[in-house]
């Protein structure tokens, strides 16, 4: 992998971009009143001291979030800052949600061999639509108790990062990949695209709209399986839509068992590897004492209901 040894980042020269934007963290705080971001804590540069590796590792992703531009840059990370002050998305994290509208909707695990990333290992995110399908307005009715716990499917994922212990330095934009982000594998089996509920809409728009503004630089790719062929048309459609760096991260496949071909084998049979089940391997928000069914049930589930 192609990234910037850490030392590298302990003497960057003043007029470096990353250097100004630390020289101006002082007062991005001051104006946010808050000063953690993906569960980092930021420190500005102090007399003769540079900003700390992960401060400056948080800021490198906002910089390539727009495309080295800093003042875009420093808008977004303010705007960030007062939205985690007020929305406390940390605590999301560790919430109880109801099992019965959540419960099979969210694993975060980890996996080897993906091939795209071309880290040694990745932490992933399955989202099984397919377990909401039965019933939708259950899962999607309560708009924000579903942002909510979308957003604590996302804490948790960034915890996996381990972003406070890194010590690889994030390469500037368009230098090299960023290798503390996220893969993204979103299953629609037994989804409908041509009936979706106006809470689904609304909730998806939602999401998509608070993510791209608080949580820039945390997916590396994304994987949509088990997308009917019939939709496939939406992908060119969405280049319109989406910046060319977007749209190189995005895969849509017809059947889920191909996502091995791009991701490895360290995944469960469903996608075609060798892995463990989701349930057996991988974390889950907080459903307190509530029994945990598997994604392989939900997907059970949804093939019986639909022959």
């Amino acid at each position: 992998m192609s990234t910037t040894a850490a030392a590298d980042w302990t003497n960057l020269p003043k007029e470096h971009t990353l250097s100004k934007f630390a020289g101006e963290l002082e007062d991005i705080i001051k104006d946010a009143d808050y000063n953690e971001m993906y569960g980092v804590h930021l420190d500005p540069p102090s007399e003769g001291k540079s900003a700390p590796h992960t401060t400056l590792l948080i800021l490198q992703k906002f910089l390539r979030a727009n495309l080295n531009d800093l003042p875009q840059a420093k808008t977004q990370l303010v705007e960030a800052l007062k939205w985690r002050k007020t929305y406390n998305p940390l605590a999301a994290k560790d919430e109880v949600f109801d099992a019965s509208k959540f419960g099979r909707l969210g694993y975060v695990t980890t996996i080897k061999g993906a091939k795209e990333t071309k880290n040694e290992e990745d932490v992933a995110v399955f989202n099984i639509y397919g377990a909401a399908a039965k019933d939708p307005k259950k899962t999607f009715g309560d708009t924000d108790m579903f942002v909510r716990w979308r957003v604590g499917l996302m804490e948790l994922t960034l915890a996996q990062l381990h972003l406070n212990d890194a010590n690889k330095a994030i390469p500037d934009y368009g230098q090299g990949p960023d290798p503390y982000q996220a893969i993204q594998v979103h299953d629609y089996l037994s989804v409908s695209f041509f009936r979706q509920p106006a809470e689904v809409k609304a909730s998806s728009s939602k999401i998509i709209d608070m993510f791209q503004r608080y949580y820039p630089e945390t997916v590396s790719y994304k994987y949509f399986v088990n997308v009917p062929l019939v939709m496939q048309w939406m992908m060119g459609a969405m280049k319109a839509l989406v910046s060319k760096d977007s749209i190189q991260k995005m895969t849509w496949l017809t059947y889920g068992n191909l996502l091995c071909a791009y991701v490895g084998d360290d995944v469960p049979k469903l996608y075609g590897g060798n892995s463990a089940s989701l349930t057996e391997k991988a974390l889950t928000p907080n459903y307190g004492e509530s029994r945990r069914t598997t994604a392989e049930e939900a997907v059970e589930e949804t093939k019986v209901e639909q022959s």
